[in-house]
């Protein structure tokens, strides 16, 4: 009996000790989070790429006196055909906007005809060789995506002539010329590595009117020389797929 006392008291010793034993111990110390760090993609740099696509150009032709008088319209074809080419260009982004400087060039097979309305016997036929744009752009950046607007200058290289309907065969002399106009387009650009990205762009080239003289070139001699002046109307329209290229951060950190 006497032994069986004596445990049972330790036992309440014991556990009467045990709690305050527990709050002597130290608290464990609070460890803060290390701070989150998110990736922003950094448009701002030199770039270079390369472009293809389809355009297709809007020919309007107008027979003029040589004194640029108005005599009759001879209706108006769309020149069509594929586009290759590259550009070169420099961004520079604040905060979500985005501006930067591009010139492109590319080389062209836009081509198109159409019987002349004024004459049927003959027929009109252009065709655009190359062009070049030299613009400037205002974008907003969503991180790694690039919404853009473009406007500047372009510059056309164009070949006009005109054909016998009956046989195809070239009646006038060709005549080249450059022509220089403006240029509004948007595109959206995705960076899809670290310095590479894609795009697709859609712009409108406004080219100026011009007047030319065309002259019988000898194949329709037999039809007599009905070829003088005609004054021509222009506009393009292309859709091009991009991939640049570009040289700087790639990425910066935002915490």
């Amino acid at each position: 009996m006497k032994k069986f006392l004596l445990g049972t008291v330790g036992l309440v010793a014991l556990s009467l000790s045990a709690p305050a034993s527990a709050a002597d111990m130290a608290a464990r110390p609070y460890t803060k989070a290390p701070p989150m760090v998110a990736a922003m993609y950094d448009w701002s740099g030199f770039y270079v790429g390369v472009n293809g696509g389809w355009g297709s150009s809007r020919k309007s032709w107008d027979f003029v006196t040589p004194a640029g008088v108005f005599v009759a319209g001879e209706g108006s074809h769309d020149a069509t055909g594929g586009t290759v080419g590259g550009q070169i260009g420099y961004r520079w982004q604040a905060s979500q906007w985005v501006f930067g400087l591009e010139a492109q060039g590319n080389w062209a097979d836009f081509h198109g005809r159409n019987t002349s309305q004024f004459n049927p016997i003959f027929g009109n036929d252009t065709r655009v060789d190359a062009f070049g744009l030299f613009t400037g752009q205002v974008g907003v950046a969503f991180n790694n995506a690039l919404l853009y607007v473009k406007g500047g200058a372009a510059v056309t290289s164009d070949r006009y002539r005109s054909y016998a309907v009956a046989n195809n065969a070239i009646v006038t002399n060709n005549v080249d010329d450059t022509r220089w106009g403006g240029v509004v387009g948007v595109g959206l650009e995705y960076g899809f590595a670290p310095n590479w990205s894609f795009a697709v762009e859609y712009d409108h080239m406004f080219m100026q009117d011009k007047t030319y003289t065309f002259t019988n070139n000898g194949v329709a001699a037999a039809a007599g020389t009905l070829f003088g002046t005609d004054r021509i109307r222009q506009d393009v329209d292309l859709v091009t797929a991009r991939i640049n290229y570009r040289w700087g951060g790639p990425v910066v950190a935002k915490y």
